[in-house]
């Protein structure tokens, strides 16, 4: 893991870092087909989701920050799979980077303290839908030990085009 690691602090995230994490958000939406939300969102429209994720329990939003300039590094997610009681124990995970943060090893240390974090949970299983291609996504989900699932076929449209969902679940 790179050394540029150490001057990276996980902590969850707070109301105080709604803005940032909007900001990088919004940035996947305006330029990725990451995620397949298709209009920027105010910090005000995102002020629910970030309140959908308390501190415990197995809904979990963690930040990575630079330790000098606190500076948000990217996000990582555990939110609930589906509505009905009996996918309780599934949670859908996803991790959000800054643009200029890629390649650092932050998206392990994300995954890593989520994983850590839902380990004295009542979680049993975690999946990942990520939008093809996208490699990085798809090392950093097998290093942790996600397997590939199976691939939704041109389920989004963005961008004038349909783009792929591939599935990856891991075991916890």
């Amino acid at each position: 893991m790179s050394s540029e690691c150490t001057e990276v602090q996980v902590r969850p995230g707070v109301e105080a870092d709604l803005k940032a994490l909007t900001d990088l958000y919004n940035h996947y939406v305006r330029e990725t087909p990451t995620t397949f939300d298709t209009k920027v969102f105010t910090p005000e429209e995102r002020r629910p989701w970030l309140f959908s994720y308390p501190e415990d329990g197995p809904h979990r939003l963690l930040v990575a920050t630079d330790m000098d300039s606190q500076r948000i590094l990217g996000y990582v997610t555990s939110g609930p799979f589906r509505a009905k009681p009996a996918y309780g124990t599934t949670v859908e995970v996803t991790v959000y980077l800054a643009p200029d943060a890629g390649g650092r090893g932050i998206g392990t240390l994300l995954y890593k303290a989520l994983f850590e974090a839902l380990a004295g949970e009542d979680v049993h299983r975690a999946l990942a839908g990520i939008v093809t291609p996208n490699e990085a996504s798809v090392r950093l989900h097998e290093r942790f030990g996600f397997r590939y699932v199976g691939t939704y076929r041109e389920v989004g449209r963005k961008f004038g085009r349909y783009w792929d969902v591939a599935w990856y679940e891991k075991d916890l």
